[in-house]
Parts: C-alpha cells; sequence; structure tokens
C-alpha cells in the first residue's frame, strides 16, 4: 500500500484511526478503537464504564470482531490520552498473535507509538 506522505500511514491504518477518532467523539468515551481483521473488516468501540461493567475500548472492539466471526487480526488503533494495557496487549495476543500492527493516537489522530 502506499503511504500518506503527510502521516507516513497506509490507507487502511488511516482509516481505523479515523473510525476510532470517530466513535470516540460520538460518545465522549475516553478511548475510541478500531480493529481490522484478516478480512479487511473493520469493528469500531469505546470505552464500557457502567457501575457493573468495565471494558477498555480495545477489548470490545476485539469482542464484536470475534462475535462476528473474525479469522484473526491485523491492526489495532488506539486513540485517546492513554495507551495500551497490559490486558489490551493480552487480548490482542489472543485473536491476533504477535504479527498485528499496533497504532496509538492522541484524541486528535497524531500517531504516539
Amino acid at each position: 500500500m502506499i503511504n500518506n506522505p503527510e502521516t507516513g500511514l497506509n490507507p487502511e491504518d488511516g482509516k481505523i484511526i479515523t473510525l476510532a477518532r470517530a466513535a470516540r467523539a460520538r460518545t465522549g468515551a475516553p478511548e475510541g478503537a478500531c480493529i481490522r481483521d484478516k478480512d479487511g473488516r473493520t469493528y469500531a468501540a469505546t470505552t464500557v464504564d457502567l457501575p457493573h461493567l468495565k471494558l477498555s475500548a480495545v477489548s470490545v472492539a476485539i469482542a464484536m470482531g470475534v462475535s462476528s466471526g473474525a479469522p484473526g487480526l491485523e491492526a489495532v488503533a488506539l486513540v485517546g490520552e492513554g495507551t495500551l494495557t497490559d490486558a489490551d496487549r493480552a487480548v490482542i495476543a489472543d485473536l491476533g498473535g504477535d504479527a498485528v500492527t499496533l497504532l496509538v493516537a492522541d484524541p486528535q489522530g497524531n500517531l504516539r507509538d
């Protein structure tokens, strides 16, 4: 894929960052995440913070992918002030293994890690 000279991202990686940002903005959640599965399908989600249910945005996005039959992960984008936790990395490894592209961006979509 051709990288965008301004961001250094290929279009598909830019897309999942945009989808994660949009999910976060739509709900006002602290974090938004989007995954791309090995079939190219995307799943965007946000942090869930209810009295009886607390899930990271990454966990929700991966759960959505798994429940839709995702065969594995190709890429994960996280947008917000935080970073990937050890728990997020464990869930990513459960579905995706070691060859997953990880994109961590600030709320404006600028890559941090």
